[in-house]
C-alpha cells in the first residue's frame, strides 16, 4: 500500500502483546532495513523484534536476503539446530561480499542525516507543487522513503490508501517519465532516495512534478 508509517504506540503494543503471549514478533524490514536508519525501523522506532527479515538492500542491489534474531531462536536453525533452511543464493560469495562492503560504507559515511534532509526537501516540494495547482495529495515519508498519494485524506492504513485516485497517479507517473524521472509505476509502492542523489536531483524532480501537476489540470 506504499509508505504508511505505524501510528504512535502501534509497534510498542505489538511488542507488549507478543511478549506477554510468548509469541514471536517478526519485523519485515525488506524495505526499511538499512534505509530509514542503519539499524532499520526497529532502531528508528526503538522497538526490538525477535526476528528480522532483510532484502537486497544489504547487497548493494545484488540478489540477496537475510534473516536474524534472538540467539535462542537462531540456534534452532541448522547446523546448530533441527530446522533446515537453504536457498539458491544462501551464502553466495559475491552477494555476501557486496553486502559487507555496502554495510561498511554505510557505517563509515553515515548518510542518514543527509538523506533525511533530501527526503524533507522532496516531501515539502511535492506538497507545495500540488497546492499551486489545487491537486489533492498526501505525502507519507519516513527518512528516504515516501509515497505520494492522490487523495485528500490522511493515509494511515489500507482503507485510506484505497481512496487514492489511481487515474491521476497514472497520468502523473507518465508525465514524470516523459521528463526523465522514473518513479515506482504503482500508486501503492514507495519511492526511495539513495545516497547517490543530490540536491540538484531533487530540484529537477520537483520541477518535473510541477509540470506534471499542471498537466493533470488540462
Amino acid at each position: 500500500m506504499g509508505c504508511v508509517p505505524p501510528q504512535p504506540g502501534y509497534l510498542e503494543l505489538l511488542r507488549d502483546l507478543t511478549t506477554r503471549s510468548g509469541s514471536v514478533l517478526i519485523f519485515d524490514e525488506v524495505m526499511t532495513g538499512f534505509r530509514v536508519a542503519l539499524g532499520g525501523a526497529q532502531q528508528r522506532y526503538g522497538v526490538r523484534p525477535d526476528l528480522t527479515t532483510l532484502g537486497k538492500v544489504i547487497g548493494g542491489g545484488l540478489p540477496v536476503g537475510a534473516y536474524g534474531g534472538r540467539a535462542d531462536i537462531m540456534d534452532r536453525v541448522a547446523p546448530a539446530g533441527p530446522v533446515y533452511q537453504a536457498g539458491t543464493l544462501s551464502g553466495n560469495p559475491l552477494a555476501v561480499s557486496a553486502g559487507m562492503a555496502t554495510l561498511k560504507r554505510l557505517k563509515h559515511e553515515n548518510p542518514y542525516e543527509r538523506l533525511e534532509a533530501l527526503g524533507a526537501q522532496l516531501e515539502y516540494g511535492l506538497i507545495q507543487a500540488a497546492e499551486r495547482t489545487g491537486t489533492s495529495v498526501r505525502v507519507n515519508r519516513i527518512g528516504s522513503m515516501l509515497t505520494l498519494f492522490f487523495t485528500g485524506r490522511d493515509v494511515k492504513d489500507f482503507e485510506s490508501a484505497k481512496t487514492s485516485d489511481t487515474r491521476q497517479f497514472n497520468a502523473f507517473f507518465h508525465s514524470m517519465l516523459d521528463q526523465g524521472i522514473y518513479l515506482p509505476p504503482s500508486q501503492f509502492e514507495a519511492a526511495f532516495i539513495s545516497a547517490a542523489h543530490s540536491e540538484a536531483d531533487i530540484d529537477r524532480t520537483l520541477d518535473a512534478a510541477g509540470n506534471a501537476f499542471k498537466h493533470l489540470k488540462k
